[in-house]
């Protein structure tokens, strides 16, 4: 195990990083610059006991069980979920202390690129183990505070819910009327996100800069494609434990803006139908939310892909929906089950095989 592990150090020999935007430690307040009568003076916050909570045994406990769970690849370490209680039975004391030191350096991500089903490639990003742990950690004490402020018209990523939750919730708006939609696509929502932006978002919720430090640290880590380290001045890597609810905390501002105007809709992950009773209305909504997230998110609307229309045939989640008499329905999109059907023809002579080598 010697020579594979991480180390706690502000630089990896390994993996190449550059300086970050974030500050390597904290005094433990945060401030920002207040206006006197003549004068501009730092003004110091009560400090939140974030990272405490964050650091907790309990808490890392529980995060090292969930990651050990999970398996997985490792990261650009090398280092395995196997090799992780071994490594912080000898580090973790450092680990704990540059952490709340504000020196701790997170390892770039491996990159993994998956083919879509439709064609291309999704690119993830494969964190080591030990920081696999951490964003696991602070995705604990961070989701009771934002579940609160959540959308219940938002599904993707949160507990007790799932997509079909959020096909139900679109069957029941289509059987209040509204039977025309807005299927939206943000365009690569994930490798776009903007840093600044998202921290501003984090900031006014989260109070202990030294958390918000540490969050900012991971979305400036870096990727490493085979052996060349890239940097990261935006977006927000898929494959990470904390990425799941750093996407639903930014567009959770789309979400509130949605309910201000009044509109019906869901939402699962960056999948987003927002629901009309006229076709001249979902254009409308069209037009003004992507004004709205463009210029406000600073995120993209694939205009290519955002379609209008009446709902039925279109695709959500793998399904659609029909109308049956009185009332809408649900069934697998014609795509879904073609694509099901292709995948069964390629796994039965393997299943084939197996069932003779039983006999």
């Amino acid at each position: 195990m010697k020579g594979r592990m991480q180390k706690i150090s502000p630089k990896n020999d390994s993996c190449p990083q550059k300086d970050r935007t974030a500050s390597e430690s904290y005094v433990g307040v945060q401030t920002y610059m207040g206006i006197t009568e003549n004068n501009l003076v730092e003004v110091q916050l009560p400090k939140e006991d974030l990272l405490e909570r964050i650091l907790s045994p309990s808490n890392l406990n529980m995060a090292y069980k969930r990651v050990k769970s999970n398996g997985g690849s490792g990261g650009v370490d090398k280092l395995e979920t196997k090799d992780l209680l071994p490594y912080l039975k000898v580090h973790k004391d450092a680990l704990v202390s540059s952490l709340q030191k504000g020196r701790y350096r997170p390892n770039p991500v491996r990159r993994v690129e998956i083919p879509k089903p439709d064609g291309g490639v999704r690119k993830l990003g494969v964190p080591t183990v030990v920081d696999r742990m951490i964003q696991q950690a602070i995705s604990q004490i961070l989701m009771p505070i934002y579940e609160r402020e959540f959308s219940d018209n938002s599904f993707g990523f949160r507990p007790n819910r799932g997509c079909h939750d959020a096909l139900k919730r679109a069957q029941l708006y289509l059987n209040a009327g509204y039977t025309y939609c807005v299927d939206l696509d943000l365009e690569k929502f994930f490798d776009t996100v903007q840093h600044s932006k998202l921290i501003e978002i984090l900031s006014r919720r989260i109070k202990d800069g030294r958390v918000i430090s540490l969050i900012h640290k991971y979305l400036n880590a870096g990727v490493m494609v085979r052996h060349d380290y890239e940097a990261t001045t935006e977006g927000v890597p898929q494959g990470g434990n904390l990425s799941p609810l750093l996407s639903n905390i930014m567009l959770n501002e789309m979400d509130k803006e949605l309910e201000r105007r009044g509109h019906k809709f869901v939402r699962y992950a960056d999948d987003c139908m927002i629901f009309c009773k006229s076709k001249r209305g979902a254009e409308r909504v069209k037009e003004s939310i992507t004004k709205y997230i463009e210029e406000e998110l600073y995120l993209r609307v694939n205009r290519n892909k955002t379609t209008t229309g009446y709902v039925r045939g279109m695709k959500y989640l793998g399904y659609s929906f029909y109308k049956s008499k009185w009332e809408w329905r649900l069934s697998v999109h014609p795509k879904s089950y073609s694509k099901k059907k292709t995948r069964i023809r390629e796994l039965i002579p393997f299943i084939l095989l197996d069932y003779y080598l039983l006999f």
